[in-house]
């Protein structure tokens, strides 16, 4: 069960305090219009109610079928209506890599929906291109099938294009975290590193929504996931967070119900594991636990921007330290996202359709407010797209409730600091939904449910405004090409790329491949790359900082003067500190 700080609430829970040391009983009345506690997060503007994560029944819906609309968009889907599998499915062209679908403008364009085989409640760029997705079984079910898939957007949209694989460690990673292995300074090749997932459900005596310490080890090379010893804590729903020399910390997470772990642990790779106990990231009440918004800053220590709009510093060496830098953001809840979107530059979505922009390259942080989104987005998404705008998908004005569901995309500018609105999607996508950005510049945005209100079997992919020509035709632009470009990149160096005969090129940016889940993707982050060009040839140079490029992999994409994005590149950058 998730504790949930609110202005209204009402119920009875019991729960076993950390490491078995007590009990705790807690009791809350409903006070119209009081706060349950005085903290920051307790001035919400909205509701979040108790309850448990377990399944309960929900209509589903399939989508449309592979690659094709079959049927009406169902906007104004309610609980109740559960939508037919389509009999048949007309064939249908692959949607290939790199193509964009006509129709599309300055809103950009939503693809039609299409039948996903699991809920994509986690979302995961490979090194290869692909996405690993997991956290259901084929019903939409938690728990009930230990299974994970890896779709291989080169293939199309159809189910050819997913391989749908067993988890023979039946550990049950629904609602974990996940992160990819960095690049050490002797792995030869994309397809050996490998993702890290820590933790998730599990179910005690027929109850779910304890915690396990496993961790998991997802290979790439041959599709297979493998048990990799445990942490010193139980964690459901911690963060990840990529460390300037590639090691990973662990924030978070629930130990069983209703209490959260304070204590963070690092992970790395030839090591294992250490805890920190120097740090405690808040009390062992909800909301300090769930799915922490922590950032690599430019000393190496981390940031953390709690959901009750303090920010905190924490640093990892030995016990660890953490400091409450005195800055304060407006009040926030665990449903809102937050993306590095330049270097050390946070958008952070909080409470009352605010944005505010947080810089963590001064001490203290430096908040500043943007323009107000459009739409509430409870549950929404935010993708870091590489021309470093952001587009904020999903989302609804009640939690995770089929009312007030955003449909539209809107984008924010960094520069202008303004949103502009967006295509509309055909399927409400609320809690247990994902957003990842792909190699070719498109959005996958997927899933939702699991338990409630609609198990959403299917996903649909966003193409943003700068794959289409400005003359209003829908017609896709002219790309430029990555013709060759380097597997590595190693920081401080210059590397030359070769592009198409008649591509002049005006952006070179180096976007990370991200993870996505719970309205987070820690991993996103922009580097912007200055260059030259001669010709076909252009000469980049890599930032020197690791604290601005951690060990990992990053999409390599390179604009023309028209702002039309190539095909990235996927490349690695080696562990360069000890």
């Amino acid at each position: 069960m998730r504790r949930i700080d609110s202005l209204l609430g009402a119920t009875f829970h019991g729960w076993v305090a950390p490491r078995g040391t007590k009990i705790t009983l807690c009791i809350l009345a409903v006070i119209a219009g009081a706060a349950i506690n005085t903290d920051v997060v307790s001035k919400s503007l909205h509701l979040e109610i108790f309850r448990l994560e377990k399944d309960r029944w929900a209509p589903v819906d399939y989508g449309f079928g592979p690659g094709a609309g079959i049927g009406p968009a169902r906007p104004n889907l309610v609980l109740g209506q559960t939508p037919a599998i389509p009999k048949s499915i007309r064939a249908v062209p692959k949607a290939m890599l790199g193509t964009a679908p006509i129709g599309g403008g300055a809103g950009g364009f939503f693809g039609p929906s299409v039948t996903w085989p699991i809920i994509p409640l986690h979302m995961a760029l490979l090194p290869d291109g692909r996405v690993l997705n997991y956290g259901t079984g084929e019903t939409g079910a938690q728990g009930a099938q230990f299974i994970y898939d890896v779709w291989d957007p080169s293939l199309g949209n159809g189910i050819n294009a997913h391989n749908i694989l067993p988890n023979g460690t039946s550990t049950d990673i629904f609602c974990s975290a996940a992160s990819l292995i960095g690049e050490g300074p002797a792995v030869p090749t994309s397809l050996t590193s490998k993702m890290l997932i820590t933790g998730g459900d599990l179910t005690v005596s027929g109850l779910r929504n304890y915690s396990n310490s496993v961790v998991n080890v997802f290979s790439p090379g041959n599709n297979t996931l493998t048990a990799s010893g445990t942490m010193t804590y139980p964690r459901w729903y911690p963060s990840i967070i990529s460390l300037r020399n590639g090691d990973k910390l662990v924030l978070g997470g629930e130990i069983s119900p209703g209490v959260g772990e304070p204590t963070p642990e690092v992970y790395h790779p030839a090591s294992g594991w250490r805890t920190l106990p120097g740090i405690s990231i808040g009390d062992e009440t909800f909301p300090y636990w769930y799915y922490p918004r922590g950032f690599l800053g430019p000393d190496g220590g981390v940031t953390l921007l709690q959901h009750n709009g303090k920010i905190f510093k924490i640093t990892t060496t030995g016990a660890g330290t953490i400091q409450d830098t005195g800055s304060l953001m407006a009040p926030g809840m665990v449903s809102y996202p937050s993306v590095m979107f330049a270097p050390f530059k946070v958008l952070t979505v909080r409470a009352g359709q605010r944005a505010q922009i947080v810089d963590i390259s001064t001490s203290p942080p430096l908040v500043t407010n943007a323009a107000n989104l459009n739409y509430d987005r409870i549950w929404g998404n935010a993708t870091l797209l590489p021309d470093g705008e952001i587009l904020v998908t999903d989302g609804s004005g009640v939690d995770d409730a089929l009312t007030s569901v955003v449909y539209q995309a809107e984008i924010f500018n960094p520069v202008s600091g303004t949103w502009t609105l967006g295509a509309s999607a055909a399927i409400p996508r609320l809690y247990h939904s994902a957003a990842l950005l792909l190699p070719d510049g498109s959005v996958l945005t997927g899933g939702g449910g699991a338990p409630r209100p609609v198990n959403e079997l299917n996903a649909e992919i966003y193409y943003p405004a700068y794959l289409y020509l400005k003359d209003g035709s829908g017609n896709p632009a002219p790309r430029p090409a990555i013709v060759a470009a380097p597997a590595r990149l190693t920081l401080g160096q210059n590397f030359w790329i070769t592009v198409g005969s008649n591509d002049q090129i005006s952006i070179i940016n180096l976007i990370r491949v991200g993870t996505s889940s719970h309205s987070f993707n820690p991993e996103q982050r922009l580097i912007p790359v200055p260059f030259t060009q001669n010709g076909t040839t252009v000469k980049g140079s890599v930032d020197p900082a690791p604290e601005k490029i951690p060990p990992g992999y990053y999409m390599l994409f390179v604009f023309n003067t028209n702002g039309v994005p190539a095909v990235a590149k996927i490349v690695s950058v080696p562990q360069s500190v000890p």
